[in-house]
């Protein structure tokens, strides 16, 4: 069966990170999503690299991993935007698509006759979304963005990171690019809601996505800590500032994470490391005493789980329904039986790299299952047949 956004078209202006993974997330859910790339360059991340796609012979490619993880099930088109050719071709196929994602700076393709305004007056129901660092208003609307100094702008970094005073601390970002993916996410979810409001109403809609925005949204408990109580969260390392025991602890042969959530998950884990006295000692008994307790607390921990290795700490916890896992490097990830079986990793075909390895949605439709069988596509693979199904010439 076809995915449930089979029957919409995106047209994708976006390159880097945060406008291609909406798309990949709408071309994952079906849709019928062009790339339109820069003629001759295409986007910035086909550059950034090592590491690169292997051919068949295992000679490197020019396709980087960066690229590759953000563009599956895309049809690619190169276009000169400064041609009035080019434009030309952008605005047919706005006039044909349900949406258009965009990161060019504040006022670019206004000037270029490419703006919402300009497309709406030939398809009234058009979704256009624009992502931007800062928003297209304020004092630095004109301003460029990238994820790394958004998670410091945005606050992310005042609480990722050890303590100041703790060997290693210090402000860290996020290891992937996080602001990136969840303003993605974001437009994904935004682009969505003005369909459904277009069922309704018959009127397309202008989102306009700030990156700087979704750090400060995604702060959640630690923004509404502040809010409440008027302290500045600070780093603590992998120590949760509100629920505990919730941390990486050592083992005998490395390290784990508990997250113990709730008094009755304490009594388990209590129980599990011999120690029941524990849950119902009230220094430690209810959340707020062991996070007000965490030190006394931690030192009793420490020399419990010291006793046993990582996979022996887990499967007990997991027996008694304690949560806690190990610390996978990404190879040991895909190892992972309930990642196997859950088929996050799939092999689609590539045509330079024979099987392309991809990490694939997490969604799962019972009546419209989604497909993987696109891979990211070459600069301009699909150029001709979508130029002949304008009923344009491939002369641009």
């Amino acid at each position: 069966m076809p995915g449930p956004l089979s029957h919409i078209r995106v047209l994708d202006l976006s390159r880097i990170m945060a406008g291609p993974w909406a798309g990949q997330i709408l071309a994952d859910m079906g849709a019928d999503v062009i790339k339109v790339e820069r003629l001759g360059e295409g986007d910035d991340t086909r550059r950034w690299g090592p590491p690169w796609l292997k051919d068949r012979d295992g000679r490197n490619t020019k396709e980087a991993g960066y690229y590759l993880s953000v563009n599956r099930g895309k049809r690619s088109v190169e276009l000169d935007l400064k041609s009035e050719e080019g434009r030309a071709v952008v605005r047919a196929l706005a006039a044909q698509s349900d949406i258009v994602l965009e990161n060019f700076k504040t006022g670019t393709l206004d000037r270029m006759g490419l703006g919402y305004e300009d497309l709406k007056s030939e398809n009234p129901g058009l979704i256009y979304c624009s992502i931007t660092g800062f928003g297209l208003t304020g004092p630095m609307a004109n301003d460029a963005a990238y994820d790394f100094m958004i998670q410091g702008m945005g606050g992310l970094m005042s609480v990722t990171g050890g303590p100041d005073d703790a060997p290693g601390g210090g402000p860290q970002k996020v290891g992937v690019p996080i602001v990136d993916i969840m303003t993605g996410m974001y437009a994904a979810i935004g682009v969505l809601g003005a369909l459904a409001n277009r069922t309704q109403t018959g009127q397309g809609d202008h989102i306009d996505l700030a990156m700087l925005d979704v750090s400060v949204a995604m702060l959640a408990n630690q923004a509404m800590n502040y809010l409440v109580s008027g302290q500045t969260p600070v780093r603590r390392g992998n120590r949760h500032p509100n629920i505990q025991p919730q941390n990486v602890y050592p083992v005998s042969d490395g390290f784990i994470v508990l997250a113990v959530g709730n008094d009755g998950q304490f009594r388990k884990f209590a129980e599990v490391i011999g120690q029941p006295a524990l849950a119902d000692d009230p220094d430690f008994a209810t959340n707020a005493a062991r996070v007000e307790n965490l030190p006394q607390l931690e030192e009793l921990l420490i020399t419990a789980l010291a006793s046993d290795t990582i996979d022996g700490w887990v499967a007990k916890f997991a027996a008694a329904g304690v949560p806690s896992g190990p610390i996978n490097t990404i190879d040991r990830v895909f190892a992972e039986p309930q990642v196997r079986h859950r088929e996050m990793l799939r092999d689609i075909p590539h045509p330079l790299g024979g099987q392309l390895k991809q990490v694939v949605s997490p969604l799962n439709y019972r009546n419209a299952p989604l497909s993987f069988d696109k891979a990211p596509p070459l600069l301009g693979q699909h150029t001709a047949e979508v130029l002949a199904a304008l009923g344009l010439e491939e002369t641009i």
